[in-house]
């Protein structure tokens, strides 16, 4: 072992080439990976993985609403809206995908196709039916999802088939789709639980045959679906949970390319971000996300959290703009009356609100030391203090002087604020139990500060 002496400096390393703290922090790759995969080291290269066109895909009109009472039409229209105005002239959130099923399904997907948006692109789902493949006919939309279903489980003890039958009636459902004009995308249900070499790898390579005659706008796209959440993103883990094998299978074993495969997940191991993140670098385009994570049982990856890992991996947002975020989080709080719990990431009333004095103290002298990035202008979110017993004085200084929009100089101190801090920590000492409120904090300002006071309601109403 090598010995280190500390290396002294005039001036502090903040190492900015990772953390500008005006963007998002960037996740940078300094060596290669390996997976080892039927007795051979593969190797993969980030560097060659961030070439490619990575994308995100919606799905909160259809997985999304399998946790929740529907959305209105309106409240549909208005978010997809958003979505279009996030996704940006490039069209990183490249589809959506809808419901077609009922009157209420089809009128949103005409109402939004009314807003004229080229992203992000409208699309189907449908279950492995003759009968609702006329929907998507109907609808004239140029492709859809299909449910195929792909574990035993399913096979066996959902749809009472072999495989050979099950394998069979996909295929010819792709068929019908291609012959029609539609482009299908072939869910792969259950993945993470399935015989991968005895049905999904047979199963997949006979859809990219059938792809061969087809032109490439018809070619079957795959998604992989890890409908329970199984999926494991190290290295070196078994089929069929293991993503890099997944991955590496479809795009060299079967022959899907990774422009035709996207990735699936759900929350019930508190994987489904990385997972996704995980599908981008190792060969899959797509990442398959709701708003705000709101899917069947604990979710699917939050298309927020997928906008911001593709920025800190890619180190541009192309386009898109992570300030819509905090429209849509407004949207669904008084909107959609959707209760965001308050610490969610990115969305959440307090992501960026600390309540211990200690953090209150780095924040005065310097934000980046507690603030992850600069919210207010990646999210328009300014960072804030919320006041508790933890608070202390350093905690009532920074939220005097954000309240009253005082920077530098002009920043009050800790003598001037003392009769503020002294009233919060009579009110615990007495036995108070909740945070000082916003209501509050003002009626303190305005009687121990009312020179102050008086300028700032001047200052926000010209």
């Amino acid at each position: 072992m090598s010995h280190r002496d500390i290396v002294e400096v005039e001036e502090p390393n903040l190492l900015e080439d990772l953390f500008p703290h005006e963007d998002v922090p960037r996740i940078a790759f300094d060596s290669k990976i390996y997976e080892e995969i039927n007795g051979e080291v593969i190797e993969f290269d980030p560097q060659e993985a961030l070439k490619r066109e990575w994308l995100i895909t919606d799905t909160t009109f259809r997985d999304g609403q399998q946790a929740r009472p529907p959305y209105t039409v309106q409240q549909i229209v208005d978010l997809y809206n958003l979505l279009a105005k996030m996704s940006g002239p490039n069209g990183v959130i490249r589809q959506s995908e809808f419901f077609l099923y009922t009157n209420k399904d089809r009128q949103a997907v005409d109402r939004c196709r009314e807003l004229g948006h080229k992203f992000p692109e409208i699309t189907g789902w449908i279950r492995a039916h003759e009968g609702d493949f006329k929907l998507v006919k109907d609808m004239q939309l140029a492709e859809t999802g299909m449910l195929t279903s792909s574990s035993d489980y399913h096979i066996f003890h959902k749809l009472k088939m072999d495989r050979r039958k099950a394998l069979d009636f996909y295929v010819h459902m792709a068929e019908q789709a291609i012959e029609n004009g539609i482009r299908p995308r072939l869910h792969l249900e259950d993945l993470t639980r399935a015989d991968i070499y005895g049905f999904v790898v047979p199963y997949v390579q006979r859809l990219m045959k059938l792809g061969e005659q087809a032109p490439d706008h018809l070619k079957p796209k795959i998604r992989l679906c890890d409908t329970m959440g199984f999926g494991i993103s190290f290295p070196g883990t078994k089929l069929p949970r293991s993503i890099p094998k997944l991955v590496y299978i479809m795009n060299h074993e079967c022959g899907c390319p990774p422009d035709r495969l996207e990735w699936h997940g759900h929350n019930d191991f508190h994987k489904v971000h990385i997972n996704g993140a995980t599908c981008w670098l190792y060969g899959c385009d797509f990442v398959n996300c709701t708003l705000l994570g709101y899917g069947e049982r604990t979710g699917n990856p939050p298309l927020e959290g997928a906008v911001i890992e593709y920025s800190g991996l890619k180190g541009t947002t192309n386009g898109m703009d992570p300030g819509v975020i905090s429209e849509i989080a407004e949207y669904f709080r008084h909107k959609v009356g959707f209760d965001i719990p308050s610490n969610y990431p990115f969305v959440g009333r307090d992501f960026n609100v600390t309540r211990a004095g200690i953090h209150a103290d780095g924040l005065n002298k310097d934000e980046r030391i507690y603030n992850i990035f600069d919210t207010n202008k990646v999210l328009n979110r300014p960072h804030a203090v919320g006041i508790t017993d933890k608070s202390g004085i350093d905690g009532v200084v920074h939220w005097v002087n954000d309240y009253l929009g005082l920077n530098k100089e002009d920043r009050l101190g800790k003598l001037k604020l003392v009769k503020i801090a002294r009233w919060v920590m009579d009110q615990y000492e007495d036995g108070r139990i909740t945070s000082i409120s916003q209501d509050e904090m003002e009626t303190l300002v305005k009687t121990h500060l009312p020179d102050h006071y008086a300028q700032r309601n001047i200052d926000t109403t010209t």
